[in-house]
């Protein structure tokens, strides 16, 4: 067997006639196998990468054998790999909690007394306490918006909290 004057596809010059050479190649046995689902642009360049990551190890008589396992068995994992998760997502998650049932049972009634308790407010105060605690808004913000003073908006939030309280046990 001749001595190749390439012991490896390190240089550069090298691996460019490579590519050039088998990357279309490559891409149609990648295209043609596994069909348009899959980017074979995507597999060549992948391929392409190990054997530039792998050049000290791989002689030039098996770079085109190389690339084509390489590219091959990238697209069986990917394949592979989309169809776990599409098993995964047809599988039915029920919903888990760590609450325990009682735990669970009491927040839907205290949600249950909090909503009465709110239905109960005046709307003024309903309003002014629902845009600070709900939408964050400051009293001056809540002033502007309703066109009242800030004395006002905070007499209507205080108000309500009063009521809530005295509405809702055990707060």
């Amino acid at each position: 067997m001749p001595k190749d004057l390439f012991d490896n596809v390190c240089e550069e010059k090298l691996f460019s006639e490579l590519f050039q050479k088998h990357a279309k190649n490559l891409h149609d046995f990648i295209y043609y196998k596994y069909g348009e689902h899959v980017d074979a642009k995507d597999k060549v360049q992948e391929a392409f990468i190990k054997l530039w990551d792998n050049c000290q190890k791989i002689p030039l008589q098996k770079a085109k054998s190389f690339l084509f396992t390489v590219a091959n068995n990238i697209t069986l994992n990917e394949l592979k790999h989309n169809t776990v998760k599409l098993k995964y997502q047809q599988i039915a998650h029920p919903y888990k909690t760590n609450e325990n049932p009682e735990f669970i049972l009491e927040e839907k009634e205290y949600l249950q007394k909090y909503q009465n308790a709110l239905a109960k407010l005046t709307e003024a105060q309903r309003v002014a306490f629902l845009l600070n605690r709900i939408e964050g808004k400051k009293h001056k913000e809540i002033a502007e918006i309703l066109n009242i003073s800030r004395k006002a908006v905070e007499k209507r939030i205080y108000g309500a909290i009063e009521k809530l309280r005295k509405e809702i046990d055990r707060i």
